[in-house]
């Protein structure tokens, strides 16, 4: 019962603090809610407070210098205010494994943990922090240059921050689990858990660019005639253009993120 108050206390303070800045949708409110008190009743704070990390640093990042980044972001399926869905598919998979470690406790649950976190932390802080990039992103598949804003392109001021993304959340995963009462994820060294951060976090990442540029729907806006994600743009609906049909956003978020865990899990077994 405590810990059902304090989850759900905790993510009322944040979600509602978010929905408030305008970083959450009342769907995304809602859902941030239902996902960060199952995720400290089922987990800790450990897995409570990665989760938390995670977002709000992504929306800070997303208000810092909107303006520049505008133009960039027009042809994005979601905006800096996040829905359900794009909650969902950033913490959803997190939330099963923490399912999965209250069932069956398992330090290889942590392993994955810190990939899934460490991917949607380094595409979402790539996203931001490349979109102020003073060099046109060039695109995972053939190298060339594309337009700002383009789905699977990539800039060295993104890689940067993809990398530091995920060594953000190794570090704060070894932090709050020095604080926590259970073990120390798969009772692994400082070292080794900002690895797993940086290599989920950047495997997931890239895995998510590729998605964009080879799978995921994308538009053409009749107006403008810019590819997009979403299926209106500049007040008029949108042509289908290319990509697979249900390869959303939030499919490439979680289809990534899930590799991202993947890597982190392999890299855990083999330190073991």
């Amino acid at each position: 019962m405590t810990d059902g108050i304090i989850g759900l206390g905790g993510s009322l303070l944040i979600a509602g603090a978010a929905y408030w800045k305008r970083s959450l949708s009342a769907s995304g409110f809602a859902a941030a809610v239902v996902l960060g008190t199952l995720m400290y009743v089922l987990g800790s704070l450990a897995w409570f407070g990665t989760l938390i990390a995670f977002f709000i640093t992504s929306s800070a990042l997303s208000k810092w210098k909107r303006g520049r980044k505008e133009a960039a972001e027009s042809g994005y399926a979601k905006s800096g205010r996040r829905d359900a869905g794009q909650v969902l598919a950033n913490g959803g998979l997190g939330l099963l494994l923490c399912i999965g470690n209250a069932l069956a406790p398992h330090p290889l649950w942590w392993a994955a943990y810190i990939g899934v976190m460490a991917t949607v932390t380094a595409d979402t802080w790539a996203t931001e922090v490349g979109g102020l990039s003073p060099a046109a992103p060039r695109s995972i598949v053939t190298g060339q240059r594309v337009e700002p804003g383009t789905s699977g392109g990539v800039t060295v001021l993104g890689l940067a921050a993809t990398a530091a993304g995920g060594l953000f959340i190794g570090m704060v995963i070894w932090g709050l689990s020095a604080l926590s009462a259970e073990f120390r994820p798969a009772g692994m060294s400082f070292t080794v858990l900002v690895l797993l951060g940086l290599a989920g976090g950047v495997a997931g990442s890239l895995a998510d660019s590729w998605l964009g540029a080879v799978c995921q729907v994308m538009y053409r806006c009749p107006v403008c005639g810019k590819e997009i994600e979403k299926n209106r743009h500049c007040g008029a609906a949108a042509v289908r253009n290319r990509g697979v049909a249900w390869m959303t956003n939030d499919a490439v978020n979680l289809i990534s993120s899930a590799a991202g865990g993947a890597v982190s899990l392999l890299l855990a077994l083999a330190f073991a």
